[in-house]
């Protein structure tokens, strides 16, 4: 089964990101000037609140000064027709930033999530992911020399003589996996990381590496921290994860063996959970997994008996 993209946090953004208008300067200032256009002003990868834990999203005939004071502006897309841009106040002071935002604290968007719809929270984890990557490539990485931004945000090419180089905002793959016993009883796999407080358990994940398809990562990933070995491999679903700008893509698996070894590093402990243990664990008020996270979909389902 499928993890339900309509629940998953951070998915089914509405906006038109309007590929095609980007290049076009011209129409993106006039954009900028258009009092119905919005601007969802960001403070060193976090959303700005009002009193309500809402993201402002202050109309750009009122965002003068947010313009201003911007260390970047991006183009995000269009909602139903109304140009919908994020800037970056990360050079000012956190006070100074939500006084021109007219907000009364900044708050990462992940502390959010409960209290936006997902597609809401899809656009602050858009804006964020795009705001931070502008951060890291202010400078070519091969020449040295200062990049520019272009195509509302969407790239950045390097002014140094010579070379020219584009460079386009990167994604980190990860894969997260439910792993199930090869036999009865139902049981699947949690592992306690290292730093994690005592009983806290959750789902086994990793980082693709270069080289690797995400199916070489879900096994080498169980391999290296949990010494299983997997069979089969089946995708599940993938959320966009602000963290800032990854993208977690989720797996069931099968092992060969109920034999754990944790690597001892990453993992500290790992051990096979019974579908009554999690259940008594929920009614108990223990979490299984963030509520913004794919792991709490791939661990409901299988409590579920689906897939």
């Amino acid at each position: 089964m499928r993890a339900d993209e309509r629940g998953l946090a951070y998915g089914g953004g509405w906006l038109d990101r309007a590929a095609e208008r980007r290049g076009d300067a011209v129409w993106l200032a006039e954009r900028l000037a258009d009092p119905a256009s919005v601007v969802l002003p960001l403070w060193q990868d976090n959303c700005l609140v009002d009193a309500e834990r809402a993201p402002v999203r202050p109309a750009t005939v009122d965002a003068a000064g947010l313009l201003a004071a911007a260390d970047e502006t991006v183009f995000l897309g269009l909602d139903a027709g109304r140009a919908v841009f994020a800037v970056d106040l990360s050079g000012r002071a956190g006070s100074e930033a939500c006084e021109l935002a007219g907000a009364v604290g900044a708050v990462d968007v992940r502390a959010l999530v409960g209290g936006l719809a997902p597609a809401e929270a899809a656009l602050q984890a858009y804006a964020k992911g795009l705001l931070h990557w502008h951060r890291g490539q202010r400078f070519c990485g091969a020449c040295g020399a200062a990049t520019v931004a272009g195509s509302g945000g969407h790239v950045r090419s390097c002014a140094g003589s010579g070379c020219g180089r584009l460079l386009f905002p990167r994604i980190e793959p990860a894969v997260i996996m439910l792993v199930e016993a090869p036999d009865e009883p139902a049981r699947c796999l949690l592992g306690r990381h290292r730093g994690a407080a005592e009983d806290s358990w959750s789902l086994l994940a990793g980082f693709v590496e270069i080289g690797e398809s995400l199916e070489d990562a879900v096994r080498r990933e169980l391999t290296e921290e949990a010494g299983v070995s997997v069979r089969a491999v089946s995708y599940q679903g993938s959320q966009a994860w602000p963290f800032p700008a990854g993208l977690m893509v989720g797996f069931r698996a099968t092992a060969s063996s109920t034999r754990v070894r944790v690597d001892g590093e990453e993992l500290v402990e790992a051990r096979w959970f019974t579908r009554a243990e999690l259940r008594a664990r929920a009614a108990a008020g223990r979490s299984l997994g963030r509520i913004d996270s794919i792991d709490r979909h791939l661990l409901g389902s299988w409590l579920d008996g689906r897939g």
